[in-house]
């Protein structure tokens, strides 16, 4: 059974991760979304928050998991039995530093794999930090979100406004 970790922030899961998660669960008999920690990243939602996020929109697979992880992704792979890693790639620009990461992944865990995926074309300019930004300031991001994260980042922006 060759399964694989798909590892990342999600704050929050857009149109374009799950297109990704979509795409790795045909090609692979199991798929591990793995939401990460982040607190370096200062997130906008909770660890929990995100994974039950992930959870409600990708329902409708059979052939994934979803977890919240704070540990090296080598020990993550190792402990899922995973054979590697898929991470997305939008553009030119994130082909560094994922370039950079497979590597530095390899000297820690020589027999973890790298595997990249594109998203859609329609779907490449979407990234979880735009998406905030955006409803920050009160903009529509429903063509980027599905509707629960939509409503998701609506209350918590009005939580926030709240507290200032």
């Amino acid at each position: 059974m060759k399964r694989v970790v798909y590892p990342g922030t999600f704050d929050p899961i857009t149109n374009g991760h799950i297109d990704l998660v979509h795409r790795a669960a045909k090609l692979f008999d199991h798929v591990v979304i793995a939401v990460a920690a982040s607190k370096r990243k200062q997130p906008l939602f909770t660890l929990e928050e995100r994974v039950d996020l992930a959870e409600q929109v990708l329902g409708d697979l059979d052939n994934i998991e979803i977890c919240g992880f704070d540990c090296l992704l080598k020990d993550l792979v190792e402990e899922k039995k995973a054979y590697g890693v898929v991470r997305g790639l939008r553009a030119v620009s994130d082909f560094e530093y994922e370039f950079q990461l497979a590597n530095m992944n390899r000297v820690l865990a020589p027999s973890m794999e790298s595997l990249f995926l594109t998203p859609a074309e329609h779907l490449s300019y979407i990234s979880s930090s735009l998406v905030k930004e955006i409803s920050a300031l009160g903009g529509d991001v429903s063509k980027f979100v599905p509707k629960l994260v939509c409503d998701a980042l609506k209350s918590k922006y009005s939580a926030l406004d709240k507290e200032d």
